[in-house]
């Protein structure tokens, strides 16, 4: 009894373990722009090879659709599907990686305050 409990249990705490490590690993502070645009390019990197591989894929497939018989079809479906959501996924990351990009400058040239506030009276606290 105790050993089927723990056979069930044993996935659930790899997949723990796993998933705690992922997360070590990518722990980047929310303020920082600059890693994270790296981040995002990096994501953008890998999708794009992820989409280069699927579109062979369909190009073959399209090529030579007899030779995969009625699992075709299901190859051809997923492979178009699996293409538009690395389309979709590499669109995301860079524009993520513009937006931290572009944050990451502001945080390099912050504004000057008073300076923007110089016409108004000066005694002013706000």
């Amino acid at each position: 009894m105790k050993a089927q409990r723990f056979l069930r249990l044993l996935p659930l705490f790899a997949l723990s373990l796993f998933a705690s490590s992922v997360v070590a690993q990518n722990e980047i502070a929310h303020n920082d722009h600059a890693a994270l645009a790296r981040h995002y390019e990096n994501l953008a990197k890998e999708v794009e090879a992820k989409l280069q591989e699927n579109k062979a894929i369909f190009e073959e497939y399209e090529a030579h659709t007899f030779y995969y018989g009625r699992q075709g079809q299901d190859l051809h479906s997923h492979t178009f599907t699996n293409i538009r959501e690395y389309e979709k996924i590499l669109k995301e990351s860079l524009s993520n990686a513009d937006l931290h990009r572009k944050m990451a400058m502001g945080q390099d040239n912050p504004i000057n305050k008073t300076k923007l506030n110089g016409d108004r009276d000066s005694t002013v606290v706000r």
